[in-house]
């Protein structure tokens, strides 16, 4: 979290949001990157709380998301079911000192448990649940629309890192020049109600837990109106940059083919794959790196990256900088 907003961020706001949800005191903070996210409880019994700052989405935004979730839901998507205030808000919102706003909101905590890159259960069989889940939330994003009162959500291209210029090192100019161009390709992409709708956007394995059967998703942060290619990219993306060394360019070739193969092959038991979805993988891949690197540019002070996050930043970098992706896609 950017040093302004978490010098804003006190006790007395946190505990004013646990009072407005009927929350107990304690809490257990799970993240705190982008939003804060805490366990909380009432009568003994778990929620996901997350604290969101004005600085990085408004309430509209915040409601926006809330009620596509409320759709996935009821159309059998297992996503986290989200709870009023005890004065019937979906957001609560809190002014802080500078009279900026936190918006509050609360949500079920997931079942299932989640799966590391490293181990057994990260397997053909997750990948193919995987894409499974993803293609049914694809086919589902296809009949929604807004309800009353509710703004939509922002397009992929409204993302504020986008505008790279202002988180990239100054001195970075072939790289500012490279994003401009990848993101300037994918503007050019045609649109249709088969390959564009609002999705996920991180569907990564630290943003779902598994229960051997069933994917669980969360986190719909990042939630906007952009190509299904995308979420398709986004967990192979994840699955190699935390799993296999940039030095093993042949594995990271041989694992993302495995990868992709049981994922698309779930994929396709829920829905139909969006025309051209190879083509475009590899655009969505090295939007990626674009976004990762500004974000961690944005969030993380140069004094408080450690030598691994380093050697990331330099690994991403160096594929901005040669216009490549992070696998190869056949």
């Amino acid at each position: 979290m950017e040093i302004a907003v978490s010098s804003l961020m006190t006790q007395e706001i946190l505990q004013s949001f646990l009072e407005r949800f009927g929350l107990e005191r304690e809490v257990k903070k799970l993240g705190d990157f982008e939003n804060y996210v805490y366990e909380t409880y009432r009568n003994g019994h778990p929620y996901i709380m997350r604290l969101t700052h004005s600085s990085h989405r408004s309430k509209d935004e915040v409601l926006s998301e809330l009620d596509w979730m409320m759709h996935l839901n009821s159309k059998g998507l297992s996503v986290p079911e989200v709870y009023p205030s005890t004065r019937g808000y979906l957001v609560e919102e809190i002014l802080a000192a500078d009279n900026s706003g936190f918006y509050g909101c609360l949500y079920a905590k997931a079942s299932g448990k989640a799966v590391s890159v490293r181990s057994d259960e990260f397997n053909l069989e997750l990948f193919k649940k995987w894409g499974e889940t993803t293609g049914r939330m694809h086919h589902a994003t296809k009949s929604y629309k807004p309800s009353a009162g509710i703004i939509k959500r922002s397009s992929w291209d409204e993302d504020d890192l986008l505008s790279v210029e202002k988180y990239y090192p100054a001195d970075e100019r072939e790289l500012v020049e490279n994003a401009k161009e990848v993101i300037a390709s994918i503007s050019a992409l045609a649109k249709n109600v088969d390959n564009y709708g609002i999705i996920h956007g991180d569907i990564h394995s630290g943003n779902f837990f598994y229960d051997g059967e069933q994917i669980h998703v969360f986190d719909f942060d990042d939630a906007s109106y952009h190509w299904f290619a995308s979420d398709i990219a986004i967990p192979l993306y994840y699955s190699i940059i935390y799993r296999i060394p940039a030095s093993d360019e042949a594995e990271r070739n041989r694992f993302g083919k495995l990868f992709l193969d049981a994922f698309i092959e779930g994929y396709q038991k829920a829905n139909q794959l969006p025309e051209n979805w190879r083509e475009q993988i590899r655009l969505f891949l090295m939007l990626r790196d674009i976004v990762l690197y500004a974000v961690l540019h944005k969030k993380i002070a140069p004094e408080e990256r450690d030598e691994k996050l380093k050697i990331m930043m330099d690994e991403i970098a160096d594929r901005i900088r040669n216009k490549k992706a992070i696998v190869k896609i056949d």
